[in-house]
């Protein structure tokens, strides 16, 4: 799937929404500390930047140059084009030493990994026995009823047909992801936890994160525009509706979180 990104950065880059304090917050209370993280499929940066001001050193990962080439530039973050699949020796070289990460965050990536290859290093990386695991998801954002009611059917008919098997993970709000992670200390489960991130948007920002979905890249590819002139111009209708250039875009967001232990 990092081909699609590759091709498609631009969009990403601009469209894709940020995430709220409240969330890095809720993660770093559950790290004893917080001396390195490791975002893993950072793309441009969205989540390294905030825990740039949580954690004393970041690195951040991807396997998309271009992708890394719209991150921002911190001086306790490394940016690093990783392969997408690694062996031990080149995960300590790229990422980080045995026992040595506090926490893995993953944002709205997790459903394309390799898991049980994944989840090897996850757990040869992170600090025994409380380094932590943090991966997210989002989903449909949400404008107003006159938005909506133009997206969700646009979503669920033109779009749907593109979507990869991996996305019905992040449909279902990562419930029935594997997760073979304890519960963290303060909880009794592993999430799904919910947060809200908010993003003041104009209708180009609003069509940038649309055109930045890996549907719509698979159905450009096969000589389809989702985004016809005819959506468009009902997309516009409902934009404009109230007389408004820029509008609150909420995207709900779904975290999972556990613990190593002692594995």
């Amino acid at each position: 799937m990092a081909e699609l990104f590759i091709k498609q950065a631009g969009h990403y880059a601009e469209g894709r929404p940020s995430y709220p304090p409240e969330l890095f917050e809720f993660i770093a209370s559950k790290t004893p500390s917080q001396d390195l993280a490791w975002d893993v499929g950072t793309g441009s940066g969205q989540a390294a930047r905030s825990l740039a001001g949580i954690y004393k050193n970041v690195i951040a990962t991807d396997t998309s140059p271009k992708q890394l080439s719209f991150a921002p530039r911190l001086p306790n973050i490394r940016y690093q084009q990783t392969p997408p699949t690694m062996s031990i020796a080149e995960l300590e070289s790229n990422v980080a030493p045995e026992s040595s990460v506090d926490v893995v965050t993953i944002a709205q990536a997790l459903h394309w990994f390799d898991l049980p290859n994944f989840y090897q290093q996850v757990k040869w990386v992170l600090k025994k026995p409380h380094g932590v695991i943090a991966p997210w998801c989002y989903t449909m954002p949400e404008v107003n009823h006159s938005v909506d009611s133009v997206f969700q059917p646009f979503y669920n008919t033109a779009v749907e047909t593109y979507w990869e098997p991996a996305r019905k993970l992040m449909f279902d709000k990562y419930r029935s992801i594997h997760f073979p992670f304890e519960p963290v200390d303060g909880v009794d489960h592993t999430g799904p936890f919910q947060f809200v991130n908010e993003k003041l948007m104009d209708l180009d920002h609003y069509f940038s994160y649309i055109r930045s979905l890996s549907a719509c890249q698979t159905a450009r590819e096969k000589g389809v525009e989702l985004l016809s002139d005819d959506v468009i111009e009902e997309f516009k209708r409902a934009w404009t509706e109230d007389g408004q250039d820029q509008k609150v875009v909420k995207f709900p967001i779904y975290l999972r979180i556990g613990r190593v232990g002692n594995m």
